[in-house]
């Protein structure tokens, strides 16, 4: 199984945009892969489409957008005038086709047994190809997040949670509960009190020894 930190897979794949080769692709920034268990469904088309209304956003972080689902980019061509005319957004990211299951596979979002085509398959028997990965420069997985299909994805969580991410990989902070960019965070647990008063000379808020707080910082 996948565990945040492993290294994400690398594929070759067709997509929506051309072939890619995912690690490539991401380059010097991060990449969020979201997926499908079936083209023209309703629930991912709301997904699809918020996602392309959010990309800006996503960019400003220099974070790329990709989307798989198992049906073959042909397919995906047709989905994508469906999504930019019933959500008012345009894809303008790539979708992956993944017709033989190879990259769902590798990601352990199904099984290895199931077969190498999706043709006959419903989305029912895909349930489980709805899963949000976060890609980090160092190609490590940082974020997943897997909901059932009765269920879009908060895709503003998504978008917070990468602000977190980048936050405390670049200062030596946690964020707490339902943190909010601009809130308090938490300085790290690898901290030494004798560090913290170098970074933090004004001191900080401690309910307790352990959760000493702080403004965010810039």
């Amino acid at each position: 199984m996948l565990r945040i930190n492993d290294e994400a897979p690398n594929f070759t794949a067709e997509t929506s945009q051309g072939t890619i080769n995912f690690h490539e692709w991401i380059g010097n920034g991060w990449a969020i892969l979201f997926s499908h268990p079936k083209d023209f469904t309703p629930v991912c088309t709301t997904e699809l489409g918020y996602m392309a209304g959010l990309e800006p956003d996503f960019a400003k972080r220099n974070c790329k957008i990709i989307g798989l689902s198992v049906d073959p980019v042909s397919s995906h061509q047709k989905w994508a005038v469906d999504i930019e005319e019933t959500q008012g957004h345009k894809v303008n990211y790539p979708m992956i086709g993944d017709p033989e299951l190879k990259i769902a596979k590798l990601y352990n979002m199904l099984p290895a047994q199931v077969g190498d085509t999706s043709e006959g398959r419903t989305a029912s028997d895909n349930a489980a190809v709805r899963t949000v990965f976060v890609v980090g420069p160092d190609k490590k997985i940082k974020l997943m997040l897997s909901y059932p299909m009765t269920t879009g994805r908060n895709f503003d969580e998504v978008l917070r949670v990468l602000d977190s991410i980048q936050l405390t990989a670049k200062h030596k902070v946690a964020t707490p509960a339902n943190w909010k960019p601009g809130g308090d965070v938490i300085i790290a647990g690898s901290v030494s009190d004798a560090e913290a008063k170098e970074k933090y000379p004004n001191g900080w808020k401690a309910p307790r020894p352990y959760i000493r707080i702080v403004p965010q910082p810039k």
